[in-house]
């Protein structure tokens, strides 16, 4: 499983969003969004790029830190 954080996640909604973003990612699954600690938790079979996960974050308006 791989953590990132977040900035931006302010409400349900937020963490609604980030959430069905990286289930729409072939190759990401177990996705668990945290709004308290502000962090994504998922598992991303081996060919599924960071870059990948950070640009589909980014197009709905959140910033991977």
């Amino acid at each position: 499983m791989t953590t990132i954080k977040i900035n931006g996640l302010r409400c349900q909604h937020c963490v609604s969003s980030v959430t069905k973003a990286l289930e729409g990612i072939q190759g990401v699954s177990d996705v668990s969004v945290d709004l308290e600690k502000s962090a994504a938790t998922y598992t991303a079979d081996p060919g599924v790029h960071p870059d990948t996960i950070k640009e589909a974050i980014s197009k709905i308006g959140f910033e991977v830190v």
